[in-house]
Parts: C-alpha cells; structure tokens; sequence
C-alpha cells in the first residue's frame, strides 16, 4: 500500500514538473507566480496536487480513509474521462507537453483506480458518501466560474461564460455533476464487490 502509494505520488510529481515546465514556457515573460496562478485553474491540476499530497502522506503514515480515497479515486477517474472525452480534440500536444497531458490525465489516474482497487480501504462507504463527495466538482464549479467572471479567463470551453450563457453554462455542470455522482455509485458498488 504505501510503495504504490509513494509511486503515485512520484509519477503525480514528475506530470505536475512537466506541466510547469510547459506551462512557463507558454506563457512567456510571465514570472512563476503567474505561472501558478494560471494552472491552479484547472481541475485536473488541483486534483493531482491533491492526489499528490495524499499519497505522500498515505506512503510515510501508511493510513488513508475508505472516504478520502473513494474521492480521490471518483476525482482522478473525473479527470481521465473529461479529458479524453471532452477535451482531447481541443489540440495536439507535442513534446514534453504531450508527456504532461499524458501523465495527468492518463496515467495518474489509471495508478490511482489500481491502487484504489488493491490497496485502500473500502468499508463503510455508503451512497450518501457518494453525494458528499460532490463538493469537490461543485466547488471548483464555483472557484472556477468565479474566476473567470473576474479575470475573463476560464479554463475549460464548458464554464465559458463569455462564449455560453448562464443557462448552457449550469446545465453543463449539472451533467458533469450527475456524471460524478453515477461514478461514485459505481466505485461504492465496486467496493462491496472486492469486500
């Protein structure tokens, strides 16, 4: 458990260093701290800075609950999905930002389902976990959205309010919504399969 553990963590670390390498190199001029500000709009990197802080901490303690790892495995499974289904036409990386793409949007979460599988815990989870959990998504909804309505810079084409109106904009969330819960359902399922 904790070997796969630091492993993520070490994977989620190097695809998080290549994102900001490219993502320093795209914007040109810009000094680290706007360079930050700019990818802690995405979701996909806020989940696998979590990813990464979480599977630090289960590596040196060892301990994780069935909770916070059902979450972070709904998240990471939420982040390999929008992406290959949503947003891989969107352009064609090259390089070392096509190995980033690929280390946070493919291969973390695809580590993180198997560990989810073999190693964490999974008693107790009940389907009101499952709605718990949609805090994360809704939440970055809103950061995301108010960012954006601040600075006219929003991360993903389906919370553009400055191409889509309000409507479009809330219904594309309360499917991505929808679509987290019926995940989390499943990964509950799933763990009283492996019980």
């Amino acid at each position: 458990m904790r070997i796969g553990a630091a492993f993520i963590g070490f994977v989620t670390a190097l695809a998080l260093a290549a994102q900001w390498k490219v993502s320093t190199n795209l914007m040109a001029g810009a000094g680290p701290i706007a360079v930050l500000w700019r990818m802690l709009a995405y979701f996909t990197v806020l989940s696998n800075l979590t990813a990464l802080v979480l599977m630090l901490n289960t590596a040196i303690t060892g301990h994780i609950s069935a909770k916070t790892a059902g979450v972070l495995t709904v998240v990471m499974i939420t982040v390999g999905l929008g992406y290959h289904i949503l947003l891989a036409g969107i352009w064609v990386p090259t390089g070392l930002a096509w190995w980033a793409d690929q280390g946070l949007h493919t291969a973390v979460p695809i580590l993180s389902v198997m560990w989810w599988a073999g190693f964490a815990p999974k008693a107790g989870l009940t389907g009101r976990d499952g709605l718990e959990w949609l805090v994360w998504p809704i939440g970055y909804a809103a950061y995301a959205l108010t960012r954006g309505i601040n600075s006219g810079f929003y991360p993903y084409p389906f919370l553009d309010l400055s191409v889509l109106d309000i409507s479009r904009v809330a219904l594309n969330v309360a499917g991505l919504g929808a679509m987290f819960v019926a995940l989390a359902l499943l990964l509950i399922g799933i763990a009283r399969i492996i019980r």
